[in-house]
Order: structure tokens, then sequence, then C-alpha cells
């Protein structure tokens, strides 16, 4: 494809057109210039394709997302510390991409985790910018071995949820440079994202996607980046101001409306056709490296298989888990070697696991595994396990009534019971895109539920379902913490495996956990007034 030829041929409606999503997923082809659409679809664990599409079908002709594999989430990989890991990751999400001719998923999304109370933080890599950049480079490496494109998010300073769409971060330079730039610049020079997504809050006052010293100055001009720069969805305010700045594509588009008011600024003057053609240029690159990447596979298009992905998402899960605390051996839990201890799981996180946060990244399976069903499946290699319920897992419980009952049903199931294993989390209520958390605690019933177990004088470990750090006023008195994060849908088998001594948990934190909120040095200035948020802790 020629993109120089196919430019001069272009008609400034057909450019000012090209510069918008055709719909929520793929953007303008022209068929008189031979140009074909590219599709995108939601990431970044797990391929999130969008239906009905034209001549599909599914849910009996109704929208939703294809059945797929969800791998654990990057709070959960990023405490892998494995680039090789999160490159073969990569690799097996491309490979889904080109079987559901996909050609760009969205991710990785590598913001800091200023707060532990940003509800994307599952999303989020880490803390520290140089392992979010490390892991997100080998991550794009993996997709784009593949002939897929990545979009890495959000750039930049979107480190929250609460008025993320219209919010200024009021952030001092070398802050930004040193801590919340630095992972999107590794990527660049490590991996070469085909498309950067800028953000939909402001920074120091201006819209990332209209900011001409974030998208160009730095981006390009500094950091060598000749790719793609599209918004995040409807994250356009000014579209004029925006291809000045170095916004290539909005994203999903606007029905037409800015198109005119493109054809309209460069027949007046206000906006130059050299700045548009820049724009198009780089979205006819893109289409170019799309091609390329349909090429290289030929007519051996890949099969989504997955059940081998599963069991890749199980691996990944077993990699990601971290050993919190262990004292007075309790763990491993024994085997069915000799003497079999007698374990009881409490909390219905072991039968029904959270194993992902909500928003775009949410994926739809049906291949999830459960704790309870994993220990039940290998009975004779582990031994049998009592369960109750102990505490629901979709939220909190207020009414004395119902604690009581509930406490009792752990109490009874585990009298007999030499080790007891507690599943806890936070339920999907309480951490997702769109909102922020309003602190750092469990629901009330799994901590109560927790202290009336240690009644019993008996070894306790907690098990961890959470997307950030969790209060944990129990954390001296029980014998082990496991933390599980958002695994994916292989997490239940992983942690039955940690648990009984199959696999050693090799993870390690890449955030901190602060004992409380306050030891948070963000917690003065989160989620900031009047529209802004001082990032005042520096760096």
């Amino acid at each position: 494809m020629e993109t120089d030829k196919i430019l001069k041929e272009m008609t400034l409606e057909e450019k000012a057109m090209l510069v918008a999503g055709r719909d929520m997923w793929d953007t303008f082809d022209i068929e008189r210039l031979g140009l074909p659409s590219i599709m995108m679809s939601d990431g970044p664990h797990g391929l999130r394709k969008m239906f009905p599409r034209e001549g599909e079908k599914i849910n009996n002709g109704e929208g939703g997302t294809i059945k797929a594999v969800c791998f654990p989430a990057a709070c959960a990989t990023s405490a892998s510390f494995d680039r090789n890991m999160m490159y073969e990751m990569g690799q097996t999400l491309g490979n889904e991409c080109l079987a559901e001719d996909v050609q760009i998923i969205l991710g990785p999304a590598v913001n800091i985790k200023r707060s532990p109370l940003c509800g994307r933080n599952f999303e989020y890599v880490s803390e520290d910018p140089y392992v979010a950049g490390e892991l997100s480079a080998a991550y794009i490496n993996g997709v784009q071995s593949k002939g897929i494109g990545t979009s890495i998010k959000h750039f930049a300073a979107n480190n929250q949820e609460f008025e993320r769409m219209y919010g200024s971060s009021e952030v001092d330079e070398r802050t930004l440079r040193e801590i919340y730039l630095a992972a999107f610049e590794t990527a660049v020079k490590k991996s070469d994202p085909w498309t950067f997504m800028a953000s939909y809050n402001k920074i120091n006052g201006e819209y990332s996607s209209e900011n001409k010293w974030l998208l160009t100055d730095i981006l390009r001009d500094e950091w060598g980046y000749d790719g793609l720069v599209m918004s995040d969805w409807a994250a356009v305010s000014d579209r004029i101001k925006g291809i000045d700045a170095g916004l290539d594509l909005e994203m999903p588009g606007s029905h037409g409306v800015n198109e005119k008011m493109i054809v309209k600024a460069v027949k007046d003057g206000v906006l130059s056709e050299e700045a548009l053609d820049k724009a198009v240029l780089n979205i006819l690159k893109l289409v170019q490296k799309a091609l390329a990447g349909k090429e290289a596979v030929g007519t051996e298009k890949p099969v989504f298989d997955r059940e081998a992905d599963h069991k890749k998402a199980v691996e990944y899960a077993r990699n990601c888990i971290v050993l919190l605390k262990n004292d007075y051996e309790a763990l491993p839990l024994r085997r069915n070697i000799g003497k079999s201890e007698r374990v009881t799981f409490i909390g219905e996180f072991a039968e029904k696991p959270r194993y992902q946060g909500g928003g775009s990244s949410h994926i739809q399976t049906d291949n999830v595994s459960s704790a309870l069903a994993c220990a039940e499946r290998y009975a004779e290699r582990y031994g049998n396990v009592e369960y109750a319920k102990g505490f629901p897992a979709d939220g909190d419980v207020t009414k004395q009534e119902e604690i009581d009952k509930y406490i009792d049903e752990a109490i009874r199931a585990s009298q007999s019971a030499d080790k007891i294993v507690v599943f806890a989390g936070l339920p999907d209520s309480f951490e997702s895109e769109s909102y922020d958390r309003e602190h750092m605690r469990l629901p009330e019933i799994q901590n109560k539920v927790i202290e009336a177990l240690l009644t019993l004088d008996k070894q306790i470990i907690v098990v961890l379902h959470n997307g950030s750090p969790v209060e944990m006023p129990w954390a001296d008195k029980v014998g082990a913490i496991v933390e599980a994060y958002l695994g994916g849908e292989g997490i239940g088998e992983a942690v039955v495996d940690v648990l009984y001594g199959a696999v050693n948990p090799s993870g390690k934190l890449a955030e901190s956990i602060p004992k409380k909120l306050s030891d948070n040095p963000s917690y003065l200035n989160f989620p900031g007034t009047g529209h802004k948020v001082n990032y005042a802790e520096g760096v």
C-alpha cells in the first residue's frame, strides 16, 4: 500500500472523515482508493470483541462480547516480575486477535498506582515506573510479534476515576516526567507500540487529547515516536485543537459533526491542511502495518483454542501469587500422605472467585476454575475439604441477624478442622472502572468472620481476591496470607496448587500495601477538589 500516493488522491472531505472512527470499533474504509478499515477491541487481559457485527450473530442476535479467555489482570501479572511471561501472554493474545480478525487490542494500561483507592488499579501495573515500563514493553512486543497492534494507555496522569472526564491533574514537570511519563517512554524505546491512547483528563489545565506539549513536544520530538495517537473513547473536546496538537484519530467519531468542522477550519485557514495530512498519514501507516500483519499470516489463520489458552491462564496465575505471610508452618496444607489434615474452606470466593475487574476490560468467559471445585477434583491427592459460605462474595452484610447466622455457619463448619482457609476479597461493586473506592477496608462481615474463627485457636490462612491493597486488621493473628489478586479464569486451580505445595508462590509485590490509608503519600490530595487534583506529594 503506497501511503503517500493515497494521501495525494484523497479529497479534503475524505481526509476529515478518515481522522475519526466509522463506529465504535472500526476506522473508515475508502473503497475507491482500496483502503480497508481496521478493527480494534478492548483488552488488555483478554479479547473483548464486541457483537453483533455485519454478518455475525451471537446470543440470539443480541449485542454482547464473544466468549474469550480471561488472563490475570495487570495487578496480578506485575507480581510475576517476569518479562518472558508477559511476552508469551502478549503472543497468546496476538494469536487470539488474528483468529478473530482484530487488528488492534487496546492495552496495556500503564498508569501509575498513585492511590490504592483508584477504582481501576487492577488494570494498572505498578506504582514503580520501571516495573510498569519493563513489563508493558514485553507485553507489547509479544502482541506485536504476531502482526497485531497495541494501544498503550492512558496518556497521561490518569490516576483516578473520580472526575476523570474533566478533572485536571496538577503536577510539576519533574514529577510528571520521572513518575507518570517514564513507563510510557520505556515502552516507546523498547517496544514501539503501534498506537498511543490520549486520556480523558486535563494536565495542568489542558486536556490530554489537545496537549501539544504532551503529544508532540515530548512524545514525538523528544522520544522519537512515529506511530499513531488516538483519543480515548469520546475524550475529544476541541477536535481542531487536537489535530494541531498531534491527535491523529478520534474514537469513536462524532457522526460527522467534527468532520464538517475540520473541512470548514481548513477552508477558513484556521487549521492547516498540512497538520491534517500528518494525522491522515499516520492512520494510513497504521492500516499499512495491519495489512502487513494479515499478509504474514497468509491462509493459515490461527484458531482461537480456548481450552489451550485456559491452561496458559492457569500457568500465568500460578506465577503471580504472592505469599505475604507464612508462620508456624501454616502452609503448605499437608497432602494425603501419612497423616492428612482436615481442612475447611470459608467464604463464597472459594466457590465463586473474583478473577477480574469491572468496566471496559471485563471478559466474558464460561471456564472459571474455583478453589472449591479444584480441591474436590483433587480430593484423592489432597484430601477432602469442608466448606461453608461464611459470607457472600457480592457485598457486605449489615443486619445483625444475618451476621450471626454467617458466623455460626463458619464456626460449625470449622470445629473439627485442623486448618481453616478463608477466601476473602473485594466484591465487584467495590472496585471498577468509572468510580474509585471510598476506603481500603474489606466488607465488614469478612473481618467479623475471620475474628470469630480466630477464637477457635486453629491455624487460619487467608486468601485474598482483590485488585488493590486492603486493610488487614487480623494480619498479625492469622498463620498465612496468600495474595491471589484478580488472577484470571484459572485462579482457582492456581490457588489450590499453592495451598497444597504443588506450586511455590514466587510472586513479589509490585506495589506497597499501606497498613492504613493515611500511610499513602497521596492521602491528603486524593481525589481533589474543584475539578483539580494536586499531586503535592511530588516524587
